[in-house]
């Protein structure tokens, strides 16, 4: 009979291909419903943010093709040119499916923008900081902190009172009160891979500090920095509806998902329900899949898991 392993015994780690760990990052997305399903709506609300123009009835940012008349139409109601308007139409007679697809262009794109801002700003950041450490160090994560003891919606508040409404205002704003949380990640990644052995053999060989900073720290530290950045595209578009719902983001000419339901909550109590609820679907449906798969994938590069 073949007697059983040793409990005790330690077991000894196996090639990729033999352990269960060799399941790919794309497998773990796909094992439960929830992941697949919201993949296939990420991929579903990407695809028609690209192609916008080609889904939307209209432009719902010409003006000159608004007509007041059109105003708070209903659901399936006919537009003057004889079009439906399948999802209503606002108070300035955009129709809210073409006004939605633009928007959420809008939305994502500022969200995309500014994480990949805040994550190259605060990520050099923090990796000089791991790097030369001592007086350089203390200082940069001191102002690290006293941005980061700050709310997070009151500092872009202000910011945009200052600079004023604008796309590319918002994505400035949304940089200057998120690069901070990539810093501390990659200075604390960075602070293990310091200590090392292929650190201080560059650095032995006479390597410059830019050289290794750029080819041998950053490409070991970039993961835990990635995972945080895809949770975060949720997190930015999130502050940008926020912002621009309190009437100090994007400019009323071109508005996104936040500026869409803040126009149409004045008219939920008189009935016209759709001017707010449709924006939000929208918004809700594209925060709720970022998460779910931003967390996913945390999960999957876990090595503790």
């Amino acid at each position: 009979m073949a007697q059983s392993p040793n409990p005790g015994r330690t077991r000894t780690v196996q090639p990729l291909a033999d352990t269960p760990q060799r399941a790919s990052i794309l497998k773990k997305l796909h094992a439960r419903p929830t992941v697949r399903g919201s993949v296939i709506a990420l991929a579903i609300l990407i695809i028609l943010v690209v192609f916008a123009p080609y889904f939307a009835p209209q432009n719902p940012y010409d003006l000159a093709n608004l007509s007041l008349m059109d105003g708070r139409l209903a659901p399936r109601q006919a537009l003057m040119d004889g079009s439906i308007a399948w999802l209503g139409t606002d108070d300035q007679g955009r129709d809210m499916l073409s006004a939605i697809l633009y928007g959420l262009r809008i939305s994502l794109m500022v969200g995309l923008s500014a994480v990949v801002l805040a994550t190259a700003v605060g990520g050099a950041i923090g990796l000089v900081a791991a790097y030369i450490g001592g007086v350089v160090d203390t200082v940069l994560m001191r102002i690290v902190d006293f941005i980061l003891g700050f709310p997070t919606i009151l500092v872009a508040l202000v910011l945009l009172v200052v600079l004023g409404r604008g796309v590319d205002k918002v994505i400035l704003a949304l940089v200057l009160v998120q690069w901070g949380h990539y810093a501390r990640i990659m200075r604390s990644r960075a602070l293990q891979e310091r200590r090392k052995e292929y650190v201080e053999a560059a650095a032995n060989l006479g390597f410059p500090a830019w050289r290794i900073m750029l080819f041998h720290l950053l490409p070991n530290c970039l993961g835990p920095v990635m995972v945080f950045a895809t949770i975060q595209i949720a997190t930015a578009i999130a502050l940008e509806a926020t912002l621009s719902f309190l009437g100090v983001g994007v400019p009323i000419t071109e508005p996104s998902l936040g500026l869409l339901i803040s126009n149409g909550f004045q008219y939920l109590l008189s009935g016209d329900y759709w001017i707010s609820l449709f924006p939000g679907i929208a918004l809700l449906l594209l925060i709720l899949s970022i998460n779910i798969v931003g967390d996913r994938l945390r999960e999957s590069l876990d090595p503790k898991r």
